[in-house]
């Protein structure tokens, strides 16, 4: 096997790690892989200078450009909230920029309502950030929800966070998503993921979109088990994939979900390895050109319905350009050999990994190409943690009286 194929075959992976500082045995299996980038999570973290050192470390291992990933998306999936400071959740943050709203009596059209000539929404370059506060700009809240996470996360040495969630909060999921979601319906999604990306964008982090094609239907946890979804496709198309439309752009990175949707042509197949729902929908419906990015392929939502070797493949074919696998270095060297395997057995799928390999490189290192910020003084950290706390307590004092904060 070539040196270029294992570099590819690594190069599609992005990994998790075990604890707060390398082994000396994921020292040996990241030399091996060279792996796209690095997703840590609390079991990894214990304070910003620990957290930066073993990215650093880390890193030295992956290839160029590398991803250097978190989940905060605030609420109850908040990897830094014992670290820092906890961050609530993108439900409140909409709930409390709709509140605010009322009590303004703003007029002011929301940025779902703008669009461009060709129909698309478009950023209006009316509201600069400075101007924000003055003139109630409707996505105040959801751009500092962005500003902050961006801050909070670089603070710890991370470049991208797997945020924004543009699930639909249908009643269906409830149980499942609680406050992830921000709202239960596209245009509340899309106007709070607008104001969330922007400000992300604005301080050098990489956001990522899921979980593709939703999970607003769902009553079953992806992490368990499959869930399959009884949405129509046209109920999918008004609702569901509407924040994916009209955010296309903006979207740096799109994760896939594992849910199968027996109601549409991608029939009991979870979406995370079906070409229908990645290279159909995604691509060539939604004409999508970031970084396609699966959800764990740990997950009980894939592995119950394919081994991890035959999901890695799968979701390749499938046009998936980066499979997360989030904790066992078994299962990630597993999968890494799968890939090697099939591109021996087969020239056509060798030639799929090394063009997706090269056209994931050369999109990594459009979005990672800048120096990493310098760490944080302790002064400039606890300025952060502070302003954490006082934007807490503004979006808990903004809610309405029946609606948690998580």
């Amino acid at each position: 096997m070539t040196a270029n194929v294992r570099q590819a075959a690594g190069s599609l992976l992005v990994v998790g790690l075990g604890g707060a500082g390398l082994t000396e045995l994921e020292r040996a299996w990241l030399k091996l892989v060279r792996p796209a980038g690095i997703i840590l999570f609390r079991r990894n973290i214990v304070d910003a200078a620990q957290t930066r050192a073993l990215l650093s470390e880390a890193s030295e291992f992956c290839s160029p450009q590398s991803f250097r990933c978190v989940d905060v998306e605030g609420g109850s999936v908040d990897r830094l909230r014992d670290a820092l400071a906890p961050m609530p959740s993108a439900q409140a943050v909409a709930r409390a920029d709709a509140r605010e709203r009322d009590d303004r009596g703003s007029r002011t059209p929301t940025l779902s309502q703008k669009t461009r000539k060709d129909g698309a929404p478009g950023r209006d370059p009316r509201f600069p950030r400075s101007q924000n506060r003055d003139l109630g700009h409707p996505t105040e809240l959801a751009y500092e929800h962005g500003e902050l996470i961006a801050q909070a996360v670089s603070a710890f040495g991370f470049n991208t966070t797997l945020a924004p969630v543009l699930d639909l909060a249908l009643p269906a999921s409830a149980k499942v998503m609680g406050t992830r979601a921000a709202a239960t319906t596209a245009d509340g999604v899309i106007e709070y993921a607008r104001g969330f990306l922007g400000g992300l964008a604005a301080n050098g982090v990489v956001a990522c979109g899921k979980h593709f094609p939703g999970l607003g239907g769902g009553t079953l946890d992806s992490h368990l088990e499959t869930p399959a979804i009884r949405r129509s496709l046209r109920e999918l198309n008004r609702e569901d994939l509407a924040p994916y439309r009209e955010l296309r752009n903006e979207l740096p990175m799109i994760m896939v979900n594992h849910a199968a949707y027996p109601d549409t042509p991608g029939g009991n197949r979870p979406a995370s390895a079906s070409a229908y729902w990645i290279t159909n929908v995604l691509r060539k419906r939604i004409g999508y050109r970031g970084i396609v990015f699966s959800d764990d392929l740990e997950m009980g939502g894939i592995l119950k319905f394919l081994a991890i070797e035959e999901a890695v493949i799968a979701a390749v074919r499938a046009g998936m350009d980066l499979m997360e696998i989030c904790h066992s270095p078994e299962l990630i060297l597993r999968a890494y050999a799968s890939l090697l395997a099939e591109a021996e057995r087969s020239a056509t799928f060798r030639d799929i990994l090394l063009a997706r390999a090269q056209q994931t490189s050369l999109k990594r290192k459009k979005l990672l190409g800048g120096e990493a910020p310098a760490a944080p003084s302790v002064r400039q950290f606890e300025a952060l943690r502070a302003r954490i706390v006082r934007y807490g307590e503004r979006i808990a004092k903004a809610q309405p009286a029946e609606a948690e904060t998580a």
